[in-house]
């Protein structure tokens, strides 16, 4: 066979295609993602797969500080693992937001934003063939990631419960009888919303020392949460601080996405795995960007309160407008920006959906096939957005959705 019949994608680059669904969507997820034109880009719609960073900028000592960092030009090469002074000054602050002493030595790297986190953990604790349960639905590329890992990828479905969605966690324990390596899962829970409640993570971390686990929790959102309702860090728990594998950063509630860096908290040999896989990946963090953390969650618990009432109001009226959609299913979690709309009312799948919004409303959405099996009839937007933009991009988007359904 030449060079041009043989295909360029590896066989592992080609898992992450998720060519199983096709029982379920009738093509690979990238064939689906190719059909619309998802490439990050957004291509000029407006696109709710993101917050707006206009709207919601990031904090006045952000730019400041990384400039300061660029004056000074002796920072530009760090540890693989991040600066020795940003570590020293976050570690501290992390301590204090999750309850637990991390060592800026031992216990924290800083990485390429949470989404090179993600990377640099997985790839640093995942062998091919290695059991790894993983919340359905759950942030899109993480079952791609361990795909790409050769591991075997088992989802564990969120049931409703009192506190609103919660992962079936006697569906967990029944699977870590049988063996696993980790439990991968986010809270607030994207793309769903929900904040796992207090008697969950109890729970979870009784069935993870008992059956001797990791778990993997991205907290990005844990500042993000509405009414009061209590939020619990996993590795607070007994028995979790070296258990625990916590991913953390300023990109969503203090819009430093573009900063592109991020916090990976955990047991010093989880660290130390993490910092070779980061020296392969991207060498370190952005070394001047680094510099943001030493800010970061220091004095803005204004700036967060503020930002978080700001973002409820929004929640609150993209509901309403939401339901006033016939058969449109939509139930508010208590965390992050992001709405889970059910659309099987409609007689609709969560790709015809995506598709018809694009094509009628010129907004672009996640479509929750994306996220796991279960979210094959729904699609996540983000409603951290301009209200005056975002109303009429609802309106264009309720008009769309209803006059579908009326057509079938």
């Amino acid at each position: 066979m030449s060079l041009s019949e043989r295909p360029v994608e590896s066989q592992r680059l080609h898992r992450t295609h998720l060519p199983e669904r096709r029982e379920q969507l009738g093509m690979t997820v990238r064939e689906a993602d190719l059909s619309l034109g998802l490439n990050g880009a957004g291509d000029g719609l407006l696109d709710t797969t993101h917050f707006d960073t206009v709207r919601f900028p990031p904090p006045a000592w952000a730019i400041g500080t990384v400039a300061a960092a660029v004056a000074d030009g002796t920072t530009a090469y760090t540890a693989y693992r991040g600066s020795d002074e940003v570590r020293r000054i976050c570690s501290g602050s992390v301590s204090g937001l999750m309850g637990i002493d991390v060592d800026p030595s031992r216990n924290i790297a800083i990485t390429a934003g949470t989404q090179s986190a993600l990377f640099a953990v997985l790839s640093a604790l995942v062998d091919d063939g290695d059991v790894v349960v993983l919340a359905d639905p759950e942030y899109l590329f993480v079952e791609r990631m361990l795909r790409f890992l050769g591991a075997d990828v088992v989802r564990l479905p969120f049931v409703p419960c009192e506190e609103g969605l919660q992962p079936d966690l006697d569906e967990l324990e029944r699977l870590s009888r049988l063996g696993i390596k980790l439990f991968v899962t986010s809270n607030p829970h994207n793309p769903t919303g929900t904040v796992l409640s207090p008697q969950v993570i109890r729970r979870l971390s009784r069935i993870a020392v008992k059956n001797d686990f990791l778990v993997l929790v991205d907290e990005l959102y844990c500042r993000l949460v509405y009414d009061d309702i209590p939020y619990t860090h996993l590795a607070a728990e007994p028995g979790m601080e070296d258990r625990t594998i916590t991913l953390l950063g300023g990109s969503k509630t203090e819009s430093l996405s573009g900063f592109r860096v991020g916090v990976v908290v955990s047991s010093a040999s989880v660290i130390d795995a993490v910092e070779q896989t980061l020296a392969m990946l991207c060498l370190r963090a952005p070394a001047y960007a680094q510099h943001v953390l030493t800010r970061w969650l220091v004095d803005d618990s204004d700036f967060v309160s503020q930002r978080v009432s700001q973002l409820q109001a929004i929640r609150e009226w993209t509901t309403e407008q939401l339901l006033s959609v016939p058969g449109l299913q939509v139930s508010p979690g208590a965390g992050t920006a992001y709405l889970w709309p059910d659309v099987s009312g409609l007689g609709l799948s969560g790709l015809e959906a995506a598709r018809i919004l694009q094509q009628e409303a010129g907004v672009v959405v996640s479509p929750g096939y994306q996220f796991g099996p279960s979210g094959m009839s729904r699609f996540r937007i983000c409603y951290a957005r301009d209200e005056q933009q975002w109303s009429r991009a609802l309106e264009r988007m309720t008009a769309a959705l209803q006059a579908a359904s009326s057509e079938l």
